[in-house]
Parts: structure tokens; sequence; C-alpha cells
């Protein structure tokens, strides 16, 4: 994801990654203290250069830049290994069905996969990060003594608060994308426009700039402001920054950077429409054969790769859509189980696949 690993996508028209200098890792440790970072759950991560991890703490209200030095090229390309989910739980002390997988990044540093694992379930589960390497082997992260800063999120929704049964705290942070050099997180706000984006600068800084977002969802024939992003990516559209964004059910939205400025309220446009009942995972982005794509995981659609390249030129949608429109895509039968997904290199992608039985495998696939 440029400068990270999820956010390294393929820009939409103007093929080129979204174009600052990446900051020096003294830049991005400044200011960090060491100690053991007091996480209270493990869920979204993103990677800046140089090894620095960002982590998303839903149950805490905070997000946590981590410096792992893991900086150093690995020589192991492609990591394949079998039934992680158990080697996970060995690790960890505990049966597979006690632990849940979050959220897989790949160190572009270094080429290794780290995993946001809970142990546990429910409020009293215990967060973990693993990471595994080329070989396979699984390493639970020591997070003691690690240099590390936190930022804490306005605005929080409170940690009982629910909506269809379903916490919204949890849902405070959705997704991590750094850029720019600055951290974007997506996710709800306690605000009465509550999907929100906000942009915490690197080191982090007291002041972030927060943004509410409306958009168009076709499938329920409605703007939206209540809907939180679930996976997106920055790019550049005709030479300016843009973020795109899938939401549950699937909507997938341009949303330019210069809008998101403190206070404002972001209308976002929907590019595609990628059918209802259905929550994207993930989503990378990629060149391939001169053409722009995104690969998009869902829940219950499969893997999807998207013909980004009309993005920047398509008419908005903005009005009801009954299955799918937009932006063309195919399905790809052979990705099936799909859970997690992030980009390994330029030209393959590292998926975590579940069977029916629960079993969890890492396996790198080429970039369709």
């Amino acid at each position: 994801m440029t400068l990270t690993i999820r956010s390294a996508i393929a820009a939409l028209t103007a093929s080129a990654l979204l174009s600052t200098a990446a900051p020096a890792a003294e830049d991005l440790t400044s200011g960090m203290d060491r100690g053991t970072p007091d996480l209270k759950s493990a869920g979204a991560m993103t990677f800046g250069p140089e090894g620095i991890l960002f982590v998303g703490d839903t149950a805490g209200a905070a997000v946590f830049a981590i410096d792992t030095g893991d900086a150093t090229s690995t020589a192991g390309g492609a990591i394949e290994a079998a039934k992680v989910n158990e080697a996970i739980a060995a690790a960890l002390g505990t049966e597979p069905r006690e632990i849940l997988v979050n959220d897989l990044a790949v160190n572009p540093a270094s080429g290794r996969a780290y995993l946001s694992v809970s142990r546990g379930r429910g409020p009293d589960a215990e967060p973990a990060i693993v990471r595994v390497d080329a070989s396979g082997a699984v390493e639970v992260m020591d997070l003691a003594d690690v240099p590390f800063a936190k930022a804490m999120l306005p605005n929080a929704p409170d940690p009982n608060a629910e909506e269809r049964g379903r916490s919204l705290r949890a849902q405070a942070i959705t997704d991590l994308v750094f850029a720019d050099g600055r951290l974007f997180v997506a996710g709800l706000s306690n605000e009465e426009f509550s999907s929100r984006l906000l942009a915490i600068p690197v080191p982090f800084e007291a002041d972030s700039n927060s943004a509410s977002l409306e958009i168009y969802h076709g499938a329920h024939g409605r703007f939206e402001t209540r809907s939180p992003i679930r996976t997106f990516v920055a790019t550049q559209i005709q030479g300016e920054p843009y973020l795109m964004a899938a939401y549950t059910c699937t909507p997938l939205v341009k949303i330019p950077v210069a809008d998101l400025k403190a206070g404002a309220h972001v209308k976002g446009t929907t590019v595609a429409e990628l059918g209802n009942r259905n929550n994207p995972l993930d989503l990378v982005s990629y060149r391939k054969g001169g053409r722009d794509v995104l690969l998009v995981a869902n829940s219950a659609r499969g893997v999807m790769k998207v013909d980004a390249g009309p993005a920047s030129s398509i008419e908005g949608i903005t009005s009801p859509v009954e299955d799918t429109a937009g932006l063309e895509y195919e399905t790809l039968g052979d990705l099936a189980g799909v859970v997690q997904l992030d980009r390994l290199d330029d030209t393959h992608a590292l998926v975590l696949v579940q069977d029916d039985s629960g079993a969890q495998d890492l396996r790198t696939i080429e970039l369709p």
C-alpha cells in the first residue's frame, strides 16, 4: 500500500503513484518514545517506509506508529504458509478457534507479512501482531521496549453504542492508508455525519484534520453519511490525489484529497456499484498490460478485477441501481475463499484463504 502497502496503487489515468517524496525514517520516528504500546485491540494496519507499522486500536480509540526495526529486504520472495492460523494459535499458546485474524499488511521494506490478531473473543480478547517470512515461519512480535507513538481519535463512538446490534466503537477505525506524509484513518465518529476520514500528520501531531463524508449509494437509492468506508487506497487522477474507497453493499467511490480539510463535509463520486449483500474486505491496485486495475476482495461476491481507467471520466451514479453499474469488472473464480489481501510486490499479491473447515493459508498469487 507509494509509501504504504495498501496505498501504493497505480494511478487511474496518470499511471503514477502518489508522487510525494518518501519521508526519511528518522523523520517518521521523530517524537517516538521507547516502551510498550498499550494496545487494547489490533485491527486495521498499514505500513509507511522503513518498516514503520501503523496499527488501528478501536477499543482504545487510538492509532499507533511502531518502528518494527524490520527495514532490511529479505531475499525470500513468495510467502506460502499452509494452515497459518494453526501456527499462529500455537505461537500464542491457544487453539485456532480462539484466534481471529483482523488484518494483513506486507512490509514493503522487508517483504514479510504482518497479521493483526485477537487472542480470544469479545471485549476480553488480547491483541497480538505476528509476522510471517518467506519460509512460512510465524513469529509473535515482541512489543516490549520498542519505539512508538500514539494518537488518540477525537469524538470516537461510545464503547457501548450500538446500531442494529453492531458495536459502533468497533467501527471507529475501518481502514488505514499512509500517503503524502499523513495517516488517513477511515471509520465512524460520534458526530452528526458519522462517516469520516481523519488525516493525521506523521510524526503524530496534536491537530488532525477530520472531514465527514457523503456518498450516493445506488443499491440503497439514497445519499448516506453514516456508513463508513470499509477499505480504501490512494492514487492520482489526472495529476490530482484521490482516495478510492469501497463501502458495504458495495459502492466504489472516488474522493478528492484536496477536499479533506478540517471540518469539511465531502461528497464522494460513486463510480461503480459492485453489488449488494456484500462487504468489501480489501482493495489493492496495480498496472498491468497498460491498464489500471483495482483488485477487490469481498465477503460474498468473491475477488473482483475492476477496470479502473475510466474512473477519471465516468459519470457518477446518482440514481437507484438494482444490481451492479459503473466501472466494468470480472469475478475471479479461482480466488475463492480470500479473506485478506495485500500487495506483495509489483507483480504479486499475498492472500489469506480460508476453506470450509476454517483452515487459513497464506498464498502468493500473480496479480491477474
